[in-house]
């Protein structure tokens, strides 16, 4: 069985201090006002797991699952050396 938990999404604020020409790239490039999206774009591959991986890691802790769908794959490599080109 599947289970992937969901979180409530709350806005955060934050303060941080960088050079002022890499400020003047993330104006130039994201726009003004829209900073924070582009640099939560940038950074949530790193800091948040995504729910297909979350998923993935549960089929894959499913030892019977597993086993059936390796039997599956076995028996279904026949078929394509088989099969005409």
């Amino acid at each position: 069985m599947l289970t992937v938990k969901r979180k409530l999404n709350m806005l955060k604020k934050i303060t941080i201090t960088m050079d002022g020409n890499v400020y003047q790239g993330l104006c130039r490039v994201a726009g003004r006002r829209k900073i924070s999206k582009f640099i939560e774009s940038l950074v949530r591959p790193y800091v948040q797991e995504d729910e297909i991986s979350e998923g993935y890691r549960q089929m894959a802790a499913d030892r019977k699952r597993e086993s059936e769908a390796i039997e599956w794959i076995e028996g279904t490599a026949t078929d394509i050396v088989d099969e005409a080109r």
